[in-house]
């Protein structure tokens, strides 16, 4: 099994560094998977459930919203806006997040702006919940 080094980030502070075996994420143009001797790489970070594969071939999920992923001389880098460990979602506070913003978008008279927020609340509860399913 071939790994590489990675380091996730978010604007808190460094959450994760060692070396894996894989990282799966959800890009701005859909799902990508960086394995060890990938080519230099770049991209925009959407909304989904990631997981990063260890050494010992265990698994942790995570739920990714937002950021950058890089991957520079077979080290990869992954600065996300938002990234919970799936061990640390409070599913009580998700479900509550998305009764809000469900409520928030059957209300009518929403601006545009207001409709847009609404539906990303949503869909960052609903990404919180898939990841803990």
């Amino acid at each position: 099994m071939n790994l590489f080094p990675i380091q996730i980030a978010t604007p808190d502070g460094l959450l994760y560094s060692g070396e894996i075996e894989r990282v799966k994420c959800r890009t701005v143009t859909g799902d990508l998977a960086i394995l060890a001797g990938h080519c230099n790489f770049c991209t925009a970070l959407g909304m989904g459930e990631a997981y990063i594969r260890l050494e010992d071939g265990t698994t942790r999920s995570a739920a990714c919203i937002g950021g950058m992923l890089s991957v520079m001389d077979g080290s990869c880098h992954l600065l996300a806006t938002t990234w919970e460990w799936k061990e640390d979602i409070d599913e009580q506070r998700a479900l509550a997040a998305k009764e809000r913003a469900e409520q928030r978008l059957a209300g009518a008279d929403l601006s545009e702006r207001e409709q847009k927020i609404a539906e990303a609340k949503l869909r960052r509860a609903l990404v919180r919940l898939s990841v803990l399913k």
